[in-house]
């Protein structure tokens, strides 16, 4: 077979390969994003409309009736589409076929949102839309309290400043605080007194509208000097907005105060964080598909000191619901249930090939396969999870075989007092064609894991791409490795061999 003469005739060569496939398989493992599970691309987009005040009812009726029907006639490749409709919110969820390109569908929904907003109530705004990611899930939460700060104080602080220092960090993103109350400017209206003075909810709306704007009225040149001229009606304090004339009634004004006083206060709230007993506030940190746990938490704990360090005095800052946590201890659980089946396996093989140096150059095999493989995950874009782990640890038991028959038939030929060379080259060439048969058939047991779809396709396709890749470079090892490796390792000649010792090293 000529991939074992030039094995043979090129020795120096096969040390190069076995050292590059070590060197490049360490560096892909120690560049490739860890996580529990693969990342689970599903084509799947949410879209949101809100409209506060309106019922589910009526949201069903007027916002997700045409949301859904408007949408499956006009964007592309929608499977199905699922909807629900509560008190002010509409949410439909749109399930692309498998394969469709969901930036598209999220480019056509962005368009058809703004074009049909006609067929809505009066003020409904462009729905938000979400990639939705089952992969995207959270990974920890900043947990934000304090003995002397309010709710409200913790929310803002939280939602503008804590939360945007924690956006520069790639592979995560950050929703709003949950807990706490966030600042609002209510304007309470008062039935009795608007009804006395001939006012609308309307005519509150409006005024509010008109009074509080900033608008580029151009400049004034005097002397030497342009001056550029705004005209400033936005009132500079929460009091000042009940200063707002609202109308005249027989020559005196009505001012939004005495039918309307404004207040600075909270919004309602609808959850409520304790810590310790005590009212607080937390930051979700969400992890992107892409994004390795690990790294992600590794910098969110590198990022929390320097945050420390402005805010105010008082506020206290706590990492919670750490996943790298359980991330590690199943990773490292699974590489050392794999070393206990390599030890166990290089027992076997010492056991019954008798004799160290077969031993040795069989159980080389082992972690260049494993390391090579890693390459191939690296290069096809999975990441380290308990899957692919799964696989290698499933596969090391086989990856002794090629070799192992290997070695064996070429301790065969030499006892019948072939020279060492030929006696490797003829065991080696002897057993190519069932070894890659034997190997092959293992692979392709794993064939009918591309006919999978959904959730079972994300889950076992890096299981079986790590035990086909394993397999593949066993074969490849056995035939380049293991003979240039016999050529040096093993005795010259058979008595040699035969007056060492079945158990010799």
């Amino acid at each position: 077979m000529w991939i074992v003469r030039l094995a043979l005739r090129r020795p120096l060569s096969v040390a190069v390969m076995t050292l590059l496939m070590l060197v490049l398989g360490v560096l892909a493992f120690t560049r490739m994003n860890v996580d529990i599970f693969p990342a689970i691309d599903l084509p799947v987009v949410i879209q949101v409309w809100n409209y506060p005040g309106l019922s589910a009812t009526d949201m069903e009726r007027q916002v997700t009736f045409y949301g859904e029907r408007i949408t499956a006639g006009l964007v592309n490749d929608i499977e199905h589409m699922e909807s629900e409709s509560i008190a002010g919110a509409s949410v439909i969820k749109i399930y692309f076929h498998p394969g469709a390109t969901v930036a598209s569908g999220i480019a056509q929904m962005s368009a058809l949102s703004q074009s049909i907003l006609a067929f809505f109530p009066p003020g409904m705004t462009a729905p938000n839309i979400v990639d939705y990611n089952a992969a995207n899930v959270p990974v920890a939460q900043v947990n934000i309290f304090s003995d002397t700060l309010s709710e409200q104080q913790l929310f803002d602080y939280g939602q503008n400043q804590i939360r945007q220092r924690l956006y520069t960090i790639e592979g995560i993103s950050v929703p709003s605080p949950f807990g706490g109350r966030g600042r609002a400017v209510m304007v309470n209206l008062n039935p009795t007194k608007m009804y006395a003075n001939g006012l609308s909810a309307a005519d509150i709306g409006n005024a509010l509208n008109n009074s509080n704007i900033i608008i580029p009225a151009g400049s004034i040149k005097i002397g030497n000097r342009e001056y550029r001229v705004e005209l400033n009606g936005s009132p500079p304090q929460v009091a000042n907005f009940n200063g707002l004339p609202l109308k005249v009634i027989n020559g005196v004004p009505i001012f939004l105060g005495e039918v309307a006083p404004a207040t600075d206060t909270h919004m309602v709230q609808t959850n409520i964080v304790r810590i310790d007993g005590k009212r607080a506030t937390y930051l979700p940190i969400y992890k992107h598909a892409a994004a390795s746990t690990l790294t992600v938490i590794d910098q969110v704990r590198e990022a929390l000191p320097l945050i420390l360090e402005t805010v105010p005095e008082g506020m206290k800052l706590h990492l919670a619901f750490d996943q790298s946590v359980f991330v590690r201890a199943t990773l490292w659980g699974v590489v050392r249930e794999a070393a206990i089946a390599a030890g166990l396996v290089a027992l076997m093989v010492l056991i019954f090939l008798g004799s160290g140096r077969s031993m040795l150059i069989v159980i080389l095999s082992i972690p260049l396969s494993i390391l090579t493989a890693v390459i191939g995950l690296k290069l096809s874009g999975q990441s380290i999870n308990i899957m692919t782990l799964g696989g290698l640890a499933l596969a090391v038991g086989m990856l002794v075989d090629d070799a192992t028959v290997a070695i064996e038939n070429i301790h065969r030929h030499h006892a019948m007092h072939k020279p060492l060379l030929l006696a490797i080259f003829d065991g080696s060439a002897e057993i190519a064609s069932p070894a890659f048969v034997g190997t092959l058939a293992i692979c392709i047991v794993f064939f009918p894991v591309v006919l999978l779809y959904g959730v079972a396709r994300f889950l076992f396709t890096p299981l079986a791409l790590a035990v086909v890749y394993a397999m593949l470079t066993s074969y490849l090892l056995s035939r380049t490795l293991v003979p240039a490796m016999s050529r040096y390792l093993m005795p010259s000649s058979h008595e040699e061999h035969a007056g060492s010792g079945r158990w010799a090293g």
